[in-house]
């Protein structure tokens, strides 16, 4: 199978379908935590827990079924994630995902996988993904240290603020060309140079000016806008 020119996707409203993890050890621990960050439903199949996903099922945040894997235990499952030592089990983890049209992750094994799991940066509702194809997951996992330092919290605050005004900003320029101009205009600014330096105030107001400024293109061309309503 090539492994080349995947199509990078962020999927979403995890906790609305059935996933699931084959192991309870270390790998799949980490790999569990990264589905909860994403509200995932995951169920866990495996005979033993570490620790961490021990107390997860105890607290109802994951489902575990206590025994080793079986053929049919994927029925009705969206994802599914191979991470146990077993080669043997991994293979078998594949071919039931691959027949039931499964997307499927067995981890360290390019080729028994139709998705990769990406290394993350968050900050609020900016996600960035870094993958290597399943080549060298240490190099993304050092390019996401890179961006960590690179995009911090102002990053979040900015887009939970434009969040709020997302509504303001479609109702005011209906027009396209504008609006698109409009983002533009706005992430151009130094807001996120306030935003890091702790001048909220400065950033919020710099960003109402410019969302209140009517469009250009209306003006000239008689594009629709609701800003002199």
């Amino acid at each position: 199978m090539s492994v080349s020119g995947g199509l990078p996707i962020l999927l979403a409203n995890l906790g609305d379908v059935r996933t699931v993890v084959v192991g309870g050890g270390t790998v799949a621990e980490g790999k569990v935590l990264q589905m909860l960050e994403s509200n995932a439903n995951v169920t866990i199949i495996s005979p033993e827990l570490t620790p961490k996903l021990r107390e997860l099922a105890a607290l109802g945040e994951i489902t575990h079924i206590q025994r080793e894997y079986q053929p049919g235990d994927f029925a009705g499952a969206f994802l599914v994630i191979g991470a146990t030592d077993d080669r043997a089990v991994n293979a078998a983890v594949w071919e039931e995902a691959k027949g039931r049209n499964i997307l499927c992750n067995v981890v360290d094994d390019p080729p028994h996988c139709n998705f990769y799991a990406v290394s993350v940066v968050r900050q609020g509702d900016l996600t960035i993904g870094i993958s290597t194809n399943g080549v060298a997951p240490a190099l993304a996992n050092r390019i996401r240290r890179r961006f960590e330092r690179e995009f911090g919290p102002e990053y979040a605050d900015f887009l939970a603020i434009m969040r709020e005004r997302r509504p303001q900003i479609a109702h005011d320029l209906p027009c396209f060309n504008c609006r698109r101009d409009r983002w533009y205009q706005v992430v151009d600014t130094d807001v996120l140079d306030l935003l890091r330096a702790g001048r909220r105030a400065d950033a919020i107001a710099l960003i109402d000016q410019m969302i209140a400024a009517p469009c250009p293109v209306a003006e000239v061309s008689g594009c629709p806008s609701r800003s002199s309503d």
